[in-house]
C-alpha cells in the first residue's frame, strides 16, 4: 500500500461486480460505489444530505472474490488508492476518469451479516476453487492473502 494516497469509503454498491479478465487471464471486477453523507444545516436546522459515486477497481483473486460475494445494493467497505485513466473516445475526445483501485474489500456487518469462507492458496494462472454455497440469506465474504505461516484469523 502506498502513503499518501489511501482513501476508505463506506457505501451502497450501485451495479453487481462485472467480471472479466485480460488478454493475459488476470481478473478485474469493476462496480459502483454510492456514499450517502448527512448532516444537520446549522442555519435552518433540517437535515441534508449529498451522495458521491465512485467507480471501483480490484484485481486478481480479490476481484473473483468481490465477484463471488458482492451485488447491486450491499453495504461494502472499500479501502484502496486513487488513480486516474485517461482514453481517447473513438471520436478522438479526451476522457479521463478517477477510480479507486482498491486493496481491500469486505461487506459492512453494521446491519448484516456475513459467512466467512477461507480460500485454499493457489498460484499464479491456477483456476479458482469450487466453493460451498452460503445458506440462503447470508453473504459471503472470501479472502485470499498471503500470510506465511501466519492465520488472518
Amino acid at each position: 500500500m502506498s502513503t499518501g494516497n489511501t482513501i476508505t469509503v463506506i457505501g451502497n454498491v450501485t451495479r453487481d461486480p462485472e467480471l472479466r479478465f485480460t488478454s493475459s487471464g488476470q481478473a478485474t471486477v469493476t462496480f459502483g460505489l454510492a456514499v450517502n453523507r448527512r448532516w444537520q444545516n446549522k442555519q435552518n436546522q433540517e437535515w441534508e444530505e449529498a451522495t458521491s459515486y465512485f467507480d471501483v477497481v480490484c484485481w486478481r483473486e480479490m476481484a473473483e472474490n468481490v465477484a463471488e460475494t458482492l451485488q447491486r445494493g450491499a453495504r461494502a467497505i472499500v479501502t484502496g488508492r486513487l488513480e486516474q485513466r485517461s482514453w481517447e473516445t473513438q471520436e478522438g475526445d479526451k476522457r479521463s476518469k478517477i477510480e479507486i483501485v482498491a486493496d481491500e474489500v469486505g461487506p459492512s456487518l453494521r446491519w448484516a451479516t456475513a459467512q466467512v469462507a477461507k480460500n485454499e492458496r493457489r498460484g499464479p494462472g491456477e483456476p479458482v476453487p469450487a466453493r460451498s454455497s452460503a445458506p440462503a440469506g447470508a453473504a459471503k465474504n472470501n479472502y485470499a492473502g498471503d500470510f506465511g505461516d501466519e492465520e488472518p484469523f
